[in-house]
């Protein structure tokens, strides 16, 4: 099973509009999660789990904890946030310590993609990749493929945009009278370059599979 995990606090996202692309060009069965509205807590050290690698914390992340021990491999889309991971992927990061106690490594050698949104293309000094492939690492996991996306500021739909000095739509047009549909950024089905690598990071599962 290749499982989803959408790290967006916004269900239909380019992140969770992604991850959806993804499994439905992957073969077999697949599993969609979305972290929008679940309440996952960071790692609290509590060591609860270091007796049998299960997290005793409860909360969403029990769900999520047992799909991820079950799947052959994982999609991970994470939000940007100050060019870090959101905090609630990063919560859902933190919480795979669980995995790791006694030799166990539950994650080991499991498949990931890993994915973000932005405005850069500088793949290779993306901080939020940097930040997610060192934490599967960690969990003893194969990154097979890391990449970004073509991010959609909220600046154009927060109703201040027009206004703002500091939001996107200025930086990127100047003062306009009113947001039309020719200056909004590309939605996730309009980045020919994303779906492409959407697409290849799909074959490499669908590999992983046969």
């Amino acid at each position: 099973m290749i499982l989803g995990i959408s790290g967006s606090p916004r269900p239909n996202g380019i992140s969770a509009n992604a991850i959806k692309y993804i499994l439905s060009k992957c073969e077999g069965e697949t599993k969609y999660i979305s972290l929008a509205g679940k309440h996952i807590g960071g790692c609290i050290s509590c060591l609860g789990c270091t007796k049998d690698n299960e997290c005793i914390v409860n909360d969403d992340f029990q769900e999520i904890a047992n799909l991820m021990v079950q799947a052959d491999a994982i999609v991970f889309g994470i939000p940007n946030y100050y060019d870090i991971p959101n905090a609630l992927s990063h919560s859902l990061l933190e919480r795979c310590f669980c995995f790791r106690h006694q030799g166990a490594f539950l994650l080991k050698d499991k498949a990931a993609v890993i994915f973000s949104t932005g405005y850069s293309s500088d793949e290779a000094n993306s901080q939020v990749l940097k930040i997610t492939d060192y934490f599967l690492k960690m969990n003893n996991m194969k990154v097979i493929s890391k990449f970004l996306l073509g991010a959609y500021s909220q600046c154009y739909t927060c109703k201040y945009g027009l206004t703002c000095e500091d939001g996107n739509v200025v930086k990127n047009h100047g003062f306009v009278d009113k947001i039309c549909p020719s200056i909004l950024p590309p939605k996730f089905e309009q980045q020919p370059e994303s779906l492409l690598k959407c697409e290849n990071a799909a074959q490499l599962l669908n590999q992983i599979q046969a």
